[in-house]
Order: C-alpha cells, then structure tokens, then sequence
C-alpha cells in the first residue's frame, strides 16, 4: 500500500514542478519534456504476457518506452528484459520486490533499490540511472517519506521519475476511459505511466495502439524518459557489478527454490499437524467412552458387553527413589502414606547429602521403609527398591510428587487384565502459578496426557512416567528391572516391556501431582535430558521396527510417531519460524498472519478437548498463544541440541532437578 502522510518536508519546487525529479544536490531540480513530447512509461513488469504484445504495440509504431522493471518479476523473465533493450528501449529501477519505499526503513530501502539494479546489470550488462518509488504518481502526492526516500536514492545517483499524466489503467476502466485519461490537454510534455505488469493489462494493449495512432496524428513524439530529456540514463555496467549481479540473481533463484521448498514443506507439516490433532482427538475420544462404559459396567449402572472384571486388591509396593529430595520428600510421603488402598512404602536414598532419609525417618510412619545406598544413580535406587519389595504390583513415584488418597486404588485396577504389564498415570503440575508454569500444565494436559490415550488405544505406549507409573513385578524381573543404559530409564523400560509383549495402558482418573521446573534454565536441564534420553532408548529399541505382534506396535506406530512429531517436526519448526519472519516482511503479510491464527486455532481447540475431557479449568489456555513465541523456541532448540548432542556421540550424565519444596495437592 502506497504510504501516506504529511508533505510539510517537500520542496514547493518539487511539489509543484516536473514529473523528473534531480535532488542530487543541496538545491533539487526538475524537468519535464518539451513541448509535443511524451515520454512513456510502463511499471511493474516484466509480465510473460503483457510485455510481449506492449513490445509489440511500440514496434509496430516505431517508437521507444521506458519500462521500470521489478527485480524479481526481472529475474523470472529473463529474456523479456534482454528483449526490452534489444527492441531499444530503456530500463529504469522499479525495486526489487514493489515495497513502497516511502514506509520503508534506510536499510529495506537501500536492499530494494540496488537489489534491482543488480538484476539490470547482470541480465543486460548495463546499468540505469532512473528510479520510479513503486505507489508513485504525480508531484504533489509526494509525502515526507517518500521524498526521504527519493533524497537517499539521489544520494546514490539517481534521478527519479514520477509522472504527469497517469491511465489508471490498474483499476481496469476501460478502454476508452484509459484514452480519455491519456488525452493531452496541449502542447506540453509529458510523462504518461502505464502498467505492462501487475495483473490483467488486456485494455492498456487495446488503448496503447490507438493512443499512439492518436499522438502521431497530432504531432507528438512519443519516445523513452532519458531521450526526452537528453540524458544517458544507462551506461555498460562494470565487470564487478556484472559478477556481482549475476551472483546476486543466483542467489534470487536459489532462494526462490527454497521458499518454494520451504513451502511445500510448510504444507506438509500443517498437514501432518492438523492429521496429529483430528488423530490424538478421535482417539482420545474413543478411549474416553471405553473408560466410561467400564466404569459403568463395573458400577452396574448400564447393561455392557464389556466383562466386569473384579477389582484390584491385593497390596502395593511403592519405590521413591530419592537423591537430595529434603524440599518434597516429606509431602511425597505422607501423601502416599495416606492411600486408602494398602502399600508399603519403600524410600531409597540414594546417597543424598541433605537429609532426606533423615527426614524420612523422623516421621515414623507406619509401612515406610528407608534403604540407604551409596549414590549409584535413579535406576540402580530404583532397582534397589525394586529387590526388596513385599508384594506383586509395585508402583514407582519420583520424590517430587504427590498422590491423591485413591491415586494407588485407581492406577492398579488394569491389572484385573493379565496382559497388562504397566499402567499409566496422569501427571499433573502443582505448581502451575505464573506464565511458566501454565505452559508447562497445558503442556502436560495436551502433549502428554492427549497422547497417552492414543498410545493407549494403538497399543504402543512408549513412555511410562518417572512420576506415576505401577508395574508386574514379575514383567520387570523378566525384562532385568530398570536399565541405565539411557538418561530416559522410564521410556526404556517401557519400551522394554512392550517389546516383551506386554500391554501398557493409561489410567486417566490415576492423579499425581509434581513440580515443575520454576525457571528457564531448570526447564531447558530437564527438557535436555527427558529429550536425550527418549533420543536413547529409540535407538536402542529401533529393533522393534521389524519385529511382530506387541513389539511391532511399538516399533512402527510408537516410535514412528515419536520420530515424526517429536524429533523431525521439532527440528523443521526454526525453519517455519524463520520464513514466518521473512513472509511478514518480504511477503504477504496478511496471509502469514491468516495461517498463523488457523494454527492457533486448532490447537486452541485441541487443548480446550484436552481440558475438558481432564476436567480442568480453561482458563490457562490464555496463555496459549503466548506459549508460540517463547516456550516453543525453547522446545525445539532442545531437540535440535539433543540430536546435535546424540551425532556427535557425547555421553551425558544423570542429573536432578532444582526443587523448590512447593509441593500439595491443589484444591479442587
């Protein structure tokens, strides 16, 4: 759009002179042809088809134009500019990409212009020394920022040319109202602007040829700006400028490709996006009608061909595996202690210096054992608790959560299915305050919760949580308990016990409540590892790929969707980002930023399903889109830097968290 404003800057000599503007000195000047002259003009091309039958209008006439050439048009009609100044017109600069230079800032200004003589020079081995501003017409609607402009495209030689009598023919009038627009008033000279690019320009073809019958019956000289004014306007350009052109050009097109790549990979992803988000929806949906119709089978509450199978009983092992835990141990504890299903609570210290057993201990609280060791790492504590555990079932929760008094009860009853090998549970964030913490909820509600009922449905759960997760005693046993070949134990072990033709589900009512990291850095340390690890243990089970029954599942549907969504969406996504910035300013930006609301869209409403079928509060989602412009840079910088890490083969050590001691079970 043409740039509008005050004109308080603009000399009254240029706002009120001649159509070619000179303000290459302190003092500017401007000029039109003599009397009985038109100097015409054409912008916006060169067009594959306009140009041609407008070359060949001036060719049947006998006479010569200037033609203000876009620079990418140029570039993608090499042969029609060569052609122009074959047939012996001239060429004038027209900007790179049509900006409106007036709105411009100095350094797009300065991009536009000598991007476009660049183009001239390397496609006609000549440079020019006109300008026509794109939006331009007639010396009184210049405003203060294009005459800026046209001061700083002076400064660099140039003179500009605006115009005096304009066709409009870009709002296609007609044409006999393009020639009533054209027709002379006198004898006085004249710079006519007509269009050759731009769009459909089948009247100002049919008007050209009668006008320039019109203006040789009357006697004018129709010719090109630089010959009506006696000036050279282009001179052979150097051999620099030539090498330098022809690089530039190649790079135009080298970037034409990768925007068209880009593109269409652009339109691969949202389809693979809004696949994910009708795919995670439908079955979370089917999941969500299987749970219920259990539930109300096993309350007898509906006739179901669904058996009722008998309720989960017997005792619970629960392993805390805890190291420097002295800010959540207690709270942890206690909220387990506080079960109304019978557990024994096994806390491993795995050599903290901070008292966490110690703290423990003073509770005294009845079935909680304390195992001390020295620090070996989270699977070997786990492993520990693992060995003298009491009972069958045993669930394993971080030191930083806690559970709900019937967490244990309602994690546990999958097992009435003897296929079943490991349950689910749902994790939530406690600490959920704050920006940060109301990414990181709808991030637990939506990209981890909506998808374990998928895996749940597709039979490929690749990831019990560290949080929450109970498990077969005996399935461990026959997978070698918990592996520390990976920094994500979790995810391996999963794997392993799927791999192992075990069934693993989800048990969405099964609540635990953990921390959160509070701050950038802590949520990038963690993010890193769950990431690196997960990185791991597909590696180490990519095996699973070609095997059959269980393991097949998780092979090709797991970790085929971890792979896609989670490693290669991932590391595209700086990509989309990237071209989003360039199509906001070299593009359309109205379009980018139609694209854009659509993908918020449905993910704004893939989390609202997430929440209600979660029976959460919609009121975080505000932050959603927020959540594009900082945690999601943050998300995939750490895949990029985890698969950067994982190529070049660096072993990574087991960390902790920073806790924070902020531990409860919100209010409902």
């Amino acid at each position: 759009m043409p740039s509008a404003g005050s004109a308080a800057h603009v000399p009254a000599a240029v706002s009120q002179g001649g159509p070619v503007v000179d303000a290459r000195s302190g003092n500017p000047t401007t000029g039109r042809p003599p009397e009985k002259t038109i100097a015409l003009t054409f912008d916006d091309g060169p067009d594959p088809t306009w140009t041609p039958r407008i070359l060949d209008v001036l060719k049947k006439h006998h006479v010569h134009a200037t033609f203000f050439v876009v620079g990418s048009a140029a570039v993608e009609n090499p042969d029609l500019v060569r052609r122009i100044v074959t047939d012996g017109n001239e060429i004038g600069v027209h900007t790179l990409t049509h900006v409106d230079l007036g709105s411009a800032p100095a350094w797009r200004q300065q991009l536009e212009i000598q991007g476009d003589q660049q183009v001239i020079a390397a496609l006609t081995g000549q440079t020019a020394a006109l300008l026509r501003p794109p939006y331009s017409s007639e010396n009184d609607a210049l405003t203060d920022g294009t005459w800026a402009s046209v001061r700083a495209a002076a400064a660099q030689g140039y003179l500009t040319v605006l115009t005096s009598m304009d066709s409009e023919d870009w709002r296609r009038p007609g044409v006999a109202q393009i020639e009533k627009n054209l027709t002379t008033p006198g004898v006085n000279g004249q710079v006519v602007l007509m269009h050759d690019g731009g769009g459909d320009r089948s009247q100002t073809v049919a008007a050209l040829d009668g006008l320039l019958t019109r203006y040789q019956e009357q006697g004018f000289r129709v010719t090109t700006v630089g010959d009506a004014m006696g000036i050279a306007s282009m001179r052979p350009a150097s051999v620099g400028e030539r090498v330098s052109g022809t690089a530039f050009v190649a790079g135009i097109r080298l970037s034409d490709w990768l925007v068209a790549a880009i593109s269409w990979a652009l339109v691969a992803s949202g389809v693979v996006t809004f696949l994910r988000a009708v795919l995670v929806i439908g079955f979370a949906a089917r999941h969500r009608r299987a749970t219920v119709r259990l539930q109300e089978a096993g309350r007898g509450r509906r006739r179901s061909s669904i058996p009722v199978r008998p309720a989960v009983t017997e005792p619970v092992t629960v392993i805390v595996p805890a190291y420097n835990e002295s800010a959540g141990i207690v709270a942890a504890v206690r909220s387990i202690a506080l079960s109304d299903h019978p557990v024994e609570i096994i806390v491993v210290d795995d050599g903290s210096s901070d008292g966490t057993a110690d703290l423990v201990e003073e509770l005294a609280l009845p079935g909680v054992v304390v195992i001390r060791k020295e620090n070996g790492g989270k699977p070997s504590a786990l492993n520990a608790g693992l060995r003298a555990a009491s009972h069958q079932l045993v669930v394993m929760v971080d030191g930083d959560t806690v559970f709900e008094p019937d967490t244990v009860r309602k994690l546990i009853q999958p097992f009435a299915d003897p296929r079943v090998g490991a349950v689910s549970g749902n994790t939530k964030v406690a600490n959920r305050g704050g920006i940060l913490g109301a990414w990181q909820h709808i991030e637990y509600v939506v990209g981890f919760n909506l998808d374990r009922r998928l895996f749940d449905v597709a039979e490929c759960m690749p990831t019990v949580p560290g949080a929450i997760g109970a498990f077969r005693r005996p399935a461990l046993e026959r997978v070698g308990g918990v592996s520390d070949d990976t920094l994500a134990e979790d995810t391996d072990l999963t794997m392993a016990l799927c791999r192992d033709g075990w069934r693993v589900v989800y048990q969405d009512d099964a609540r635990a409540w953990t921390e959160a990291p509070a701050s950038l850095g802590a949520l990038w340390r963690q993010r890193y590892r769950w990431c690196y690890g997960t990185l791991q243990a597909m590696w180490k089970h990519r095996g699973a790929v070609l095997q059959g029954g269980a393991a097949g599942k998780l092979g090709r549907r797991g970790l085929g969707y971890l792979l896609v969504l989670q490693v290669l969406l991932p590391l595209f996504a700086p990509v989309v980002d990237v071209f989003a910035i360039y199509g906001l300013i070299f593009l359309d930006p109205v379009r980018i930023g139609a694209l854009w609301l659509v993908f918020l869209a449905v993910q704004l409403l893939m989390a609202a399903y997430a929440f209600r079928i979660d029976k959460e509060s919609l009121r975080p989602l505000w932050t959603l889109p927020l959540q594009q412009f900082v945690y999601r840079q943050l998300m995939y910088l750490v895949v990029i830097q985890s698969v950067v890490t994982a190529f070049a083969g660096v072993h990574l050590r087991w960390h902790r968290m920073e806790r924070y001691g902020s531990l409860s079970v919100p209010a409902e």
